[in-house]
């Protein structure tokens, strides 16, 4: 599914505007996540965008910001505080609770996650938190600045460095560290708890997990991310995260489609989705639900394939269906099937082999993959069976298309 970004701002806990990014869904959105990036770090971060796109991709809107002095938000980091971090997740949250729809998730990521176990019981409508190498005690962080602490216990304040910048800490920032016991706010979370954490966190000990999990009640899951490192610089160890946030999230998300959709065995019902022009719901049979859009170069919002795609899909299934079943009749075995296939309308006078020579005709391009043991003789047969599956052979007869409406029992106009 494609997903689509736009720049949005609020106003924070300390009232300066803070940047954000909302990565939506192209088709429906089916829910709302806030995500809470790691300490000095932005919402650019890489892996900040792969997770906020890979749920979009999964239907969960991700909205993601800079919190107050970082990033492109405005005001000064040096007048911050873990609680004024907690502040702004709540402004975050509230902004999208009169905007768009207020969090179900909320996802933090190192110092972020704690800042999301601290905000969650300020959230009502927040049912599910995830943490990514998340300290189970904010004060955690100052190892960061360690050789800093005594100037700033000294002097009230101190420049320390940071990933090659330099910002301003003062001592009203590690006092408020020290005020927040997180664990015990875990205790009392009262929602569905995620804990992702690395066993090779070089910044954040796995023993910080631990700490959050024991601390917590049920429901709780713990996913150990396997070699990756704390800021998850692969981009298969991010793109991991959002797979399972995705999964863990159905819960709290509403079913797809919404409105129930039944179709009788042999039957096929598609039935508008009402979130767009395009978009439908499908049912084929009793038991599958599918969903056809357009993309969104014509107008469409690509959350499912194309009448067109439905189209021709079925004529490369129909046709590895038949290669298959004739293939097993011979003995024959395939290493590799794959029919692909593309839908265009050509001038009837560049087709060689139609009848017509006026106006367009539709041209479906079926290129057969066969892989294995086959002679030229046996590839020339699979071609010839190809044109004879059932699919193909609807598609090049006479096609009767009978219309009515609902309750009416005379038939309608053929086509």
């Amino acid at each position: 599914m494609a997903v689509r970004t736009e720049s949005v701002n609020f106003t924070g806990a300390l009232g300066d505007t803070l940047a954000a990014r909302l990565d939506r869904p192209a088709g429906p959105t089916r829910g709302y996540a806030l995500f809470a990036h790691c300490f000095t770090c932005s919402k650019d971060l890489a892996a900040a965008r792969h997770i906020a796109t890979g749920l979009a991709e999964h239907g969960i809107a991700v909205l993601r910001f800079d919190f107050t002095g970082l990033g492109h938000s405005e005001g000064e980091f040096a007048n911050t505080t873990f609680a004024s971090n907690v502040d702004d997740l709540i402004a975050a949250a509230d902004f999208m609770r009169d905007e768009l729809q207020a969090p179900t998730i909320l996802v933090g990521h190192s110092l972020g996650g704690a800042a999301v176990l601290a905000a969650a019981g300020r959230i009502d409508e927040v049912r599910g938190v995830a943490t990514i190498g998340a300290p189970s005690d904010p004060l955690h962080v100052i190892h960061n600045f360690q050789g800093s602490v005594e100037a700033i216990e000294r002097d009230g304040e101190a420049d320390v460095v940071l990933g090659g910048r330099t910002f301003q800490i003062r001592r009203s920032f590690i006092e408020d560290l020290r005020d927040h016991r997180l664990t015990d706010m875990v205790s009392k979370l009262r929602r569905d708890l995620l804990i992702f954490h690395a066993p090779l966190d070089e910044t954040v000990g796995i023993s910080n997990a631990t700490d959050i999990f024991v601390a917590a009640k049920h429901p709780k899951s713990f996913v150990s991310l396997d070699k990756a490192d704390h800021l998850l610089s692969r981009r298969s160890d991010s793109a991991y995260v959002a797979a399972v946030l995705a999964g863990w999230a159905e819960r709290f998300l509403p079913t797809a489609p919404p409105a129930p959709i039944r179709a009788e065995e042999g039957e096929v019902v598609v039935s508008d989705a009402g979130d767009g022009v395009f978009p439908q719901w499908i049912a084929s049979g009793p038991n599958h639900r599918l969903r056809a859009d357009e993309p969104v170069s014509v107008g469409g919002t690509d959350s499912g394939p194309s009448p067109y795609d439905f189209l021709i899909a079925g004529l490369g299934a129909c046709t590895n269906m038949t290669l298959k079943m004739y293939a097993d009749r011979e003995g024959w075995s395939f290493d590799r099937l794959e029919t692909r296939l593309r839908h265009s309308k050509i001038h009837a006078e560049d087709c060689a082999d139609c009848e017509t020579r006026d106006g367009k005709i539709d041209r479906i391009e079926r290129v057969l993959v066969i892989e294995g043991p086959f002679d030229d003789e046996q590839r020339s047969k699979l071609m010839e069976i190809a044109d004879k599956c059932p699919v193909h052979r609807t598609l090049h007869s006479k096609i009767s298309i009978v219309t009515r409406l609902d309750g009416d029992g005379a038939d309608g106009e053929e086509g």
